[in-house]
């Protein structure tokens, strides 16, 4: 009996509280860091020294001059057809039809991590082009020119919003490493044209990535989309149309 209420004071104890919350809460606190903190701060490290001196990094024009160095006809081509690929323009069928199946399944916690992050990126990128002002590099005439500002790279955004909202909708299935491998391609495949197309500074690219990731990440740790709550039986999750329990508290307390 004297053990139980040892145990029972030691529980209500502010040490042991911390503790317990900082094991259960280990993996969220970690990803928030690594795929928060950090990211957001590369990307304010960027933001700070372009502003400071618009012209870029000593290490933008070397890469960008070894890229343009391969430059040949078949890939012309190839980057052409990325770059029409990788436009935010071309994601919205793709991500309105990926809304249109969620809506279909019920799926309403999926539904507004993919409206959150898409709509986000997109103001977020426009707001960050419009701040900065930074104008495209001019080392070369490009076969797919640009007249918006360069920074942050919308096409490396839109490449980062669109993998990770298929990677968060397909976290508790196999195919997630599908996603992830492919994903991971196809994102450096996009940076790659915009770079051999001439249109964007490597630190546009850096920049357009960090921000993604850590917008995306942000709003996971919010939003949850690949929790779901189990049926009583046990047999498979219910659809998305209920609260989980401390976000039912927070409307209760409100």
């Amino acid at each position: 009996m004297e053990k139980v209420k040892k145990a029972n004071i030691e529980s209500q104890s502010p040490l042991s509280f911390l503790k317990n919350l900082l094991i259960g809460r280990w993996r969220s606190l970690l990803l928030l860091l690594i795929g928060v903190y950090l990211p957001l701060q590369v990307f304010e490290i960027l933001t700070v020294k372009i502003w400071e001196n618009q012209p870029g990094f000593p290490w933008d024009v070397p890469i960008l001059l070894a890229v343009h160095s391969t430059a040949n006809p078949q890939l012309d081509v190839l980057a052409v057809m990325l770059a029409i690929i990788g436009l935010p323009w071309t994601a919205i069928p793709i991500l309105a039809a990926i809304a249109l199946i969620l809506l279909l399944q019920k799926r309403w916690r999926s539904l507004a991590y993919l409206l959150t992050t898409s709509v986000g990126s997109v103001i977020i990128n426009r707001t960050a082009k419009q701040l900065m002002h930074r104008v495209r590099p001019q080392l070369w005439q490009s076969i797919a020119p640009e007249s918006s500002f360069a920074f942050p790279s919308g096409h490396a955004m839109t490449s980062v919003t669109v993998v990770a909202v298929l990677l968060f909708l397909t976290w508790d299935s196999s195919r997630r490493w599908l996603v992830l491998i492919f994903g991971s391609l196809y994102i450096i495949a996009i940076a790659w044209c915009r770079l051999y197309l001439g249109v964007h500074f490597p630190s546009d690219i850096l920049a357009g990535w960090m921000v993604a990731l850590g917008w995306t990440i942000g709003v996971s740790l919010i939003i949850k989309p690949s929790r779901t709550i189990a049926t009583v039986n046990g047999d498979r999750p219910e659809d998305e149309t209920t609260l989980l329990p401390e976000e039912r508290e927070l409307i209760t307390k409100e």
